[in-house]
C-alpha cells in the first residue's frame, strides 16, 4: 500500500528525499493531534500523511515552511536599532547641537607614529617568573 502511495506522491513532490521529510513531518503532526484531511481507513500515520500529499489535501509548500520553522533553533526578532553614540570630543571643542548630542565634526583623534609605538613597547617589562606555578 505504501509503495503505491509513494509513487502517487512523486508527481506532487519530485525529490524523494524531500517527500520523505515532508511525510515524516506530517506524520509527526498527526501524532501530536493535528486534524486529518482524509479518512484514516485503518492506516498508520505515515501512510495517511503520504495519502494526504498524493490527494493534495495539504500543500507541500506550506508543510515545507512549517518543517523549516520547526527545525529553527533561533528565531530572529526585529528589534529597534540602537542610537548612535557620539565620539568623545577634545575638551573645550565640544559643540552641542541638541541636548546630550556632540557634533562629531569637531572630534580630533590622537595620532601615534611607529617610532612612538616601538618606544612604548620597549618600555614594557614582562612580569617576573615565579616558581609557584
Amino acid at each position: 500500500m505504501a509503495r503505491v502511495t509513494v509513487e502517487d506522491c512523486i508527481d506532487k513532490v519530485e525529490n524523494r528525499f524531500e517527500l520523505v521529510l515532508l511525510a515524516a513531518h506530517r506524520a509527526r503532526m498527526i501524532s501530536s493531534g493535528s486534524p486529518l484531511t482524509i479518512d484514516r481507513d485503518n492506516d498508520k500515520n505515515p501512510v495517511v500523511a503520504l495519502r494526504e500529499i498524493a490527494e493534495q489535501t495539504v500543500s507541500p509548500e506550506d508543510m515545507k515552511e512549517d518543517l523549516i520553522h520547526s527545525l529553527q533553533k533561533f528565531v530572529e526578532v526585529d528589534e529597534p536599532e540602537a542610537e548612535s553614540v557620539p565620539v568623545v570630543a577634545v575638551p573645550g571643542q565640544q559643540q552641542v547641537t541638541q541636548v546630550n548630542t556632540v557634533d562629531d565634526s569637531a572630534v580630533e583623534f590622537d595620532r601615534m607614529t611607529e617610532e612612538d609605538l616601538l618606544r612604548g613597547l620597549e618600555g614594557l617589562v614582562p612580569p617576573e617568573r615565579t616558581d609557584d606555578i
